[in-house]
């Protein structure tokens, strides 16, 4: 029963997001071109994306991380690195060519199928290939080392 709760209120949250990326208008590539352009046609109106996203976060991160559990699960899974490396630093800057290349970023690629264009089903594909491309150069790396 547990696990089928667990399901259940990550597709429920996953659907919520995918309709918030898709009402904001994150989805739509032009939106967000025009949001990176700021020398050209820049369209601002992701800042108030951005802005809902960070002030629920700030309010409710820390009422959260007050419970001594997550409600559907056993524990909290928090990020344990607090310094920056060259992985980070190298991944940042090809995820911002990507970005500001297609105008898409993975979350709202994703939630892009429900009204997919030809560009969806080009980038998906390549964003999963370069996924799994970098995971068989990091397990090539584990191995060495």
């Amino acid at each position: 029963m547990f696990s089928f709760v667990f399901y259940l209120s990550s597709l429920v949250t996953g659907l919520l997001f995918g309709l918030g990326l898709a009402i904001s208008g994150m989805t739509d590539p032009g939106q967000v071109l025009d949001f990176l352009d700021l020398a050209g046609n820049w369209n601002p109106g992701l800042l108030f994306v951005l802005g809902a996203a960070v002030g629920v976060t700030v309010i409710a991160f820390r009422w959260i991380l007050r419970r001594m559990q997550p409600l559907f699960s056993d524990h909290f899974n928090l990020p344990t690195l607090t310094a920056l490396d060259s992985n980070l630093v190298v991944g940042s800057i090809i995820f911002g060519i990507g970005w500001g290349i297609s105008g898409y970023c993975p979350g709202p690629a994703i939630a892009s199928l429900a009204s997919p264009s030809w560009e969806t089903w080009i980038f998906l594909p390549a964003m999963l290939v370069g996924a799994l491309l970098h995971r068989s150069l990091r397990a090539g790396k584990v191995k060495k080392d």
